[in-house]
């Protein structure tokens, strides 16, 4: 007991986590949101468990104001309440401190607190968002607590390892629909406010608590075994919600089959919420999302929104068990969550739309996460977390794509059955509690009799990844690995790779386990058609493993003919691509050879594919303007023939019973051949435009096509003459469809002239942009703007550090920064966040200044390869 006595407050600031001697049960928690005042006020009543001798409880709170009298503790022995001396808040760990005179007696009491808090404007923790009824601008509350905001509403144990069962009621204006985790159980309307009671939940962590209230449509049906499945979104639009219905009524269906353990509440609701920072979140029972990533117009949405919805409703469905069921035990082990379902949601997508062939397209998620951990500045899939300001920063590509693909890589070596059911048996193992990645590991292990661990914490322990080097030399195969880095220089890592390789045919393929510096391979088991004129060899089979292959001369231009005549998968054609270009970009392959396997693609079927042909070529094209400027017509006209005939095959208009794969490459296509400044491209664009703009329900300018034409249109807008701007600016104000706002949104800066850039970012802070859209209106930034787009962001820095945080405030710096080509500008942005930079966007600025000197890099030894001018000619002469 002495121990306790001598605690002092002070030896609770400055941790990472909240002290273990008082862990919560249940909470009884009542929130009354004041709408109109954007103000709450609310209670609760926390039952407790003392494990440890304390006089402090101590426990989670930001942004509240907790009266000390509105504060007390009954331990059940006694059954009074003992009033603390001291109430302590301290806003740096938002934390507070709950001081008593005497030492508290173990086991169980009841601690209450009374707060009040503000609806803030921050889309975090309990905030506003705004919506229009019948044209009249109206205030609906909403939670999102997801990584640690739930201390933003009440006062909590706010962390993933504190699990308790919720016990929800809600005061609320009785015209309002109020939701929550669990069911209704019973309402009370008392004149203008009622109160909602909820079902008590079952044991859940704090960051899936859900609270909305606002007035809503919504559309219904039951799954199969009877969960209620509901879509609200704002009035008017619950017809949009009826794609997502049908994704979420087979998602759960598959879900359940596929961990074996069925849905575990009674109900599932999804909700489109018009202002919200991230895509979706998974809060247990009631899930919520941005406009774009639920709602689907039949009319009005492209084929690439109604994919996104699929993916994104798969995704958030996945985390009710791999999440919600079982829950990482801290922030470190975020991977778990969201790489599982990052991957799972491809696997139910390619169920229910074979079509779509997803698992070519999850290429551009591995891509995604190769370019961040190529950097020096990446960090491990497992990452130490110290302070709550630092969990933001990683949900980036690491934890989601990254993520998943090691999953996907792991799922291919120990083959899909065991690793369903390892999964399922984890499941079990760790319903309503927490896991570490440990536990996953020991369960695939058991279920596969395979050195999981070891070959698994290589990826998951240490950052970055490996470059597997291959020879062919006297039969032999010699391979080599070293760490990956786009700088090109090399790092210490060293991996344990599933290597797969094929030879001539993917009907004999070899794997093994490759863990040292370097190894050779005897082939000769596969080796009939070396002679062969037809003769490749491919690594990585279909790319399920997270590595990248550099090739010798002889072996690359192998493939090249392998690609030319067809001969290899859509995945592998992809990968190909993909290493050339990163090997390239990183010093270690010409920018000529480069070109040349670009052309090899000139019969591509595959959409996928196809489309990162053309994400590469846009970006060589853009460090060629930095590089060689001199070159760059060249390239371009090298570009528009290679894209051309592709272009002429789809036409502008869809073929009846075309497929979803060819309405998004329509998209792609015309939109990269405006971005290039193709003639007739642009002209036709304009035509349909026009007739588009005077009547909105034409069939010329469907929506596949219409960013298209927005970005065709940009490219004939100058400062003299802006009158393309302005209708698409009449187009984004007489729109309620969030995606359509998106699409002009992403295409107002793509204007070659910089004065008008400049007038579009200018448009960012109007009350006309959502905060959450600001995004797409700097992505959108045409290649020849970034300079514009970075002074920009420089002028209004106290502007964007108020108005964003979290995520949005990364994207800002990430989007606007990393494009930069030059030293100079590496310096600049050095120099300008030397005093700027705050914990949570640290990370991010040192990766984003990184990417410029890679590209100022890659800049120079383009200027140094002397024959690239010729070779382009030759290319463009050749097409």
């Amino acid at each position: 007991m002495a121990a306790a006595a001598e605690q002092s407050a002070e030896q609770f600031r400055g941790q990472a986590r909240l002290p273990g001697f008082a862990a919560p049960r249940r909470y009884d928690l009542r929130l009354a949101p004041d709408l109109a005042a954007c103000a709450f006020a609310g209670s609760v009543a926390v039952d407790l468990d003392v494990a440890a001798p304390t006089r402090f409880l101590v426990l989670n709170a930001a942004e509240l104001d907790v009266a000390p009298g509105g504060v007390g503790f009954a331990p059940r022995v006694s059954g009074q309440v003992l009033q603390p001396v001291e109430v302590t808040n301290v806003p740096e760990d938002e934390i507070l401190i709950i001081c008593f005179n005497e030492v508290l007696p173990l086991g169980e009491g009841t601690l209450t607190i009374a707060f009040q808090g503000t609806l803030n404007d921050k889309m975090h923790g309990f905030y506003r968002s705004v919506y229009e009824l019948n044209g009249e601008k109206k205030n609906m509350a909403v939670t999102q607590f997801e990584p640690a905001d739930a201390r933003r509403c009440f006062p909590c144990w706010d962390e993933p390892a504190f699990k308790a069962v919720f016990k929800i009621t809600l005061e609320v204006p009785s015209e309002t629909v109020a939701l929550s985790n669990m069911p209704v159980i019973e309402e009370k309307v008392n004149g203008p406010t009622k109160t909602v009671y909820f079902q008590e939940s079952p044991i859940m962590s704090t960051y899936l608590v859900a609270v909305i209230v606002g007035i809503f449509d919504y559309v219904e049906d039951f799954t199969t075994d009877g969960t209620r499945v509901r879509v609200y979104t704002q009035v008017g639009k619950s017809a949009q919600g009826k794609f997502a219905l049908e994704v979420a009524l087979k998602t759960l269906v598959l879900f359940k089959e596929y961990f074996a353990v069925p849905y575990p509440l009674p109900k599932m609701d999804m909700i489109a919420i018009p202002d919200f920072a991230s895509g979706a979140m998974e809060n247990y029972g009631l899930v919520t999302y941005r406009e774009t990533a639920l709602l689907f117009d039949e009319k009005h949405s492209a084929a690439a929104n109604k994919q996104r919805v699929a993916v994104v409703v798969a995704h958030e469905l996945a985390h009710q068990w791999f999440g919600n069921l079982v829950t990482m035990e801290w922030w470190t082990h975020l991977w778990l969550n969201e790489g599982f379902a990052t991957w799972v949601s491809y696997l139910a997508a390619d169920q229910f739309f074979p079509e779509w062939n997803v698992w070519t397209q999850f290429l551009d998620e591995s891509t995604t996460g190769f370019k961040l951990d190529a950097l020096a500045g990446s960090h491990p899939i497992e990452v130490d977390i110290n302070h709550v300001d630092e969990i933001d920063e990683i949900f980036d590509a690491i934890s989601y794509r990254k993520g998943a693909s090691v999953i996907r890589m792991l799922q291919s070596y120990l083959g899909a059955e065991v690793f369903q059911k390892s999964l399922a048996a984890y499941i079990k193992r760790f319903a309503y509690s927490n896991a570490k990645t440990e536990d996953l590991w020991a369960a695939l292990e058991e279920g596969s009799g395979e050195p999981v661990r070891t070959l698994m914490h290589s990826w998951t322990k240490q950052q970055g990844y490996p470059v597997v080097s291959v020879k062919l030399k006297d039969g032999k195969l010699q391979l080599e690995q070293t760490q990956f880095l786009s700088s090109g220089s090399t790092g210490v890592g060293q991996w344990v790779v599933p290597v797969t390789l094929c030879c001539c045919s993917y009907s004999r393929q070899e794997k093994f386990l490759f863990d040292g510096k370097q190894e050779d391979f005897d082939l000769s088991g596969l080796m009939e058609c070396q002679k062969k004129d037809n003769f490749w060899i491919k690594l990585n089979v279909n790319q399920t493993s997270f590595y990248r292959v550099s090739y010798d001369e002889e072996l690359a231009s192998r493939l090249r003919y392998a690609i030319e005549t067809n001969k290899l998968s859509a995945a592998d054609r992809y990968g190909v691509l993909d290493d050339a270009y990163a090997l390239c970009m990183a010093g270690k392959q010409k920018l000529v050879s480069l070109l040349h396997l670009i052309a090899a693609y000139k019969d591509e079927t595959e959409y996928t594919v196809l489309a990162h042909v053309i994400t590469t070529s846009l970006n060589i094209a853009e460090m060629m303007a930095v590089a060689a400027p001199e070159e760059l017509g060249s390239l371009k006209k090298f570009l528009i023939d290679f894209l051309e005939p592709f272009a002429q095959k789809l036409g502008w208009d869809a073929k009846s019973g075309e497929g979803h794969l060819n309405a998004l490459l329509r998209g792609t296509l015309l939109t990269a051949l405006a971005e290039l400044g193709h003639e007739a491209t642009i002209n036709e664009a304009v035509r349909r435009f026009s007739v588009f703009l005077e009547d909105r329900e034409t069939p010329l300018l469907p929506p596949d096509v219409r960013k298209a034409a927005y970005v065709a249109l940009m490219q004939t807008v100058n400062k003299s003459n802006k009158t393309g701007y302005e209708s698409l600016l009449k187009i984004y104000r007489e729109t309620d469809l969030s995606q359509e706002k998106v699409r002009v949104l992403g295409s107002l800066a793509s204007c070659p002239d910089p004065v008008v850039v400049r007038e579009a970012l200018d448009f960012i802070p109007s009350p006309e942009v959502r905060n959450q859209d600001a995004i797409f209106l700097l992505r959108g930034v045409c290649s020849g703007a970034h300079e514009v787009a970075w002074q920009w962001l420089k002028e209004n820095w106290d502007y964007i550090l108020g108005a964003y945080s979290g995520t949005l405030l990364t994207y800002f710096v990430n989007i606007t920064v990393s494009p930069l080509a030059t030293d100079e500008k590496g310096d600049e942005a050095e120099e300008f966040f030397k005093s700027r930079t705050k914990a949570s966007i640290a990370r991010t600025v040192k990766q984003s200044i990184e990417r410029v000197r890679i590209n100022a890099q890659w800049v120079k030894s383009i200027k140094g390869e002397a024959d690239l001018g010729n070779v382009i000619r030759a290319l463009a002469h050749k097409q």
